[in-house]
């Protein structure tokens, strides 16, 4: 990618002023499952992640983002959450993708379920 190109854009990776700022004042805190880094500067004030792939938010599990908010102050790799039983496993916003949730009356559902409950208005 060039440099001109990272300097001034931020969605297809890190901005070269974000690396520069990550290689001097960041502390690698830990890395999730998707690969993502975190990092925080010395003090702990400020914490951010660098993503492996897409910029997409939703790809930050609860975990973690609950630490880069400041919720809690241990990271999810020192003080794991306790998770129940009846959690699912976090997934990233499928919006836009051939795994979105489609409702039952919907266009895009390709097997249209047949709706008892409607009766088509007809002009007399």
């Amino acid at each position: 990618m060039s440099i001109l190109k990272r300097a001034v854009t931020w969605w297809h990776s890190q901005t070269l002023g974000t690396q520069l700022f990550t290689w001097r004042k960041g502390v690698k805190v830990g890395e999730d499952e998707q690969g993502n880094i975190f990092y925080q500067n010395a003090d702990g004030k400020k914490r951010w992640v660098i993503y492996n792939g897409d910029l997409e938010a939703s790809r930050i599990g609860a975990d973690w983002h609950g630490w880069l908010h400041h919720t809690w102050d241990q990271p999810p790799n020192k003080l794991p959450l306790k998770h129940r039983a009846w959690e699912k496993p976090h997934l990233e916003n499928q919006t836009g993708t051939p795994t979105a949730y489609v409702p039952a009356g919907s266009l895009r559902r390709v097997d249209p379920v047949a709706r008892r409950d409607y009766e088509a208005w007809q002009p007399e």
